[in-house]
């Protein structure tokens, strides 16, 4: 197997057609394919919790709960990220590839890609006029972050520790923190500090 470059450059059309054949996952930023780098069993684990717990409470309702494998297209022929974990409730996202109309995005961070999932993405992913909720899920030692979308057209921020309750309103429906970390082993120093 030849070994690409960390990034290599193409169109977004050209992007969408040999992505897909590819072993490994690729996003897209304004041109540019950069490759998506590996997890850790805890990101893993965390994002299998939540992407279970999600598929589980909607099961019954018209909403499709994806897992790593599925990116959201952030901006047409611009940007196409994969999130960890991505809902979509709208009738019109219906293309085999990719999510056009998220109303939640859960990304569970890691040392590799913390900065851009706070950062660069959350700024991207804000411009989408059906995402309702971001949520930021800590594996070094438990924590979760919401951001909503509130009627002021503002992003607030929301904090949980493992023994509360995360209620998602994009979604209507109830989430332990504490199911989110099973079967999670933290570090003890991360858990102390």
């Amino acid at each position: 197997m030849v070994a690409l470059p960390d990034h290599i450059s193409m169109s977004a059309e050209e992007y969408l057609i040999w992505e897909p054949t590819q072993e490994q996952r690729y996003e897209y930023w304004d041109g540019e394919v950069v490759a998506m780098s590996g997890g850790t069993r805890n990101h893993n684990r965390v994002s299998a919790n939540f992407f279970k717990l999600l598929d589980d409470a909607l099961a019954e309702r018209s909403c499709e709960v994806y897992i790593v494998d599925v990116k959201v297209q952030v901006e047409p022929g611009q940007k196409y990220f994969y999130p960890d974990v991505v809902v979509t409730c709208d009738q019109r996202d219906d293309d085999p590839q990719l999510v056009q109309f998220p109303c939640l995005i859960v990304e569970v961070l890691s040392p590799s890609t913390e900065a851009a999932d706070r950062g660069k993405k959350f700024a991207k992913y804000r411009q989408s006029p059906t995402l309702q909720e971001y949520v930021l899920v800590q594996v070094a030692q438990p924590g979760v972050e919401v951001f909503r979308h509130n009627e002021q057209g503002k992003w607030v921020l929301s904090e949980y520790n493992l023994d509360e309750i995360l209620r998602l309103e994009s979604v209507d429906v109830e989430i332990a923190i504490a199911h989110l970390y099973r079967q999670v082993q933290f570090e003890t120093e991360a858990i102390e500090n």
